[in-house]
């Protein structure tokens, strides 16, 4: 079932595993080391400008991002556990570490980065079409 005027379906409470290895969590090919991501709601449609994404991004020890990355969203990112470096160059040192918790609001166009997460982190993110 969808929310009106949102697209967003209906989702009762459910656990989430923040450290287990497992099914729920999926790789994202986008950096150097390894990113993963639990969706937890998402329509999304970047081609057509259209929808949101909720998601947890777990970033293992030593991931980086290697130049800044931009895009035609919405996006807020809180830091749940760990630290995200922002920033850095495009081998991981120098920038900012932004440690567990702290918040990001970024709009459309905005650039940011690069990134690194030299211990690790777990992010929630929302991504959404206004």
């Amino acid at each position: 079932m969808s929310i009106p005027h949102t697209g967003k379906r209906h989702r009762e409470f459910f656990r989430l595993q923040l450290d287990a290895a497992g099914a729920d969590w999926s790789p994202v090919p986008s950096a150097t080391g390894l990113i993963e991501e639990q969706l937890l709601n998402d329509d999304l449609d970047v081609q057509r400008r259209s929808g949101s994404r909720t998601r947890l991004a777990r970033w293992q020890p030593g991931t980086v991002i290697d130049r800044p990355v931009v895009h035609d969203f919405h996006e807020e990112v809180l830091v749940l556990q760990g630290a995200l470096v922002v920033g850095c160059d495009a081998e991981g040192h120098g920038g900012e570490a932004f440690a567990a918790p702290t918040f990001a609001c970024r709009p459309p166009g905005a650039v940011h980065g690069p990134f690194a997460s030299p211990q690790g982190c777990v992010l929630l993110e929302f991504q959404y079409f206004a």
